[in-house]
């Protein structure tokens, strides 16, 4: 595997940061907002499932 430049390594934990932000968020509204998070849940399930490769 190649060595990752500093800027690279910099972009890859920033991202790390906010994907966990966002997913902390996401549990946080999941919460406060138990029947948007299940109407969420079942369109992405939904997606998933009319999804063709």
């Amino acid at each position: 595997m190649t060595e990752k430049s500093p800027e690279q390594q910099d972009r890859l934990r920033r991202r790390a940061e906010f994907l966990r932000e966002r997913e902390e968020a996401r549990a946080l509204w999941d919460r406060i907002a138990p029947r948007r998070a299940r109407v969420r849940q079942l369109r992405e399930a939904m997606r998933r499932a009319t999804y063709h490769h």
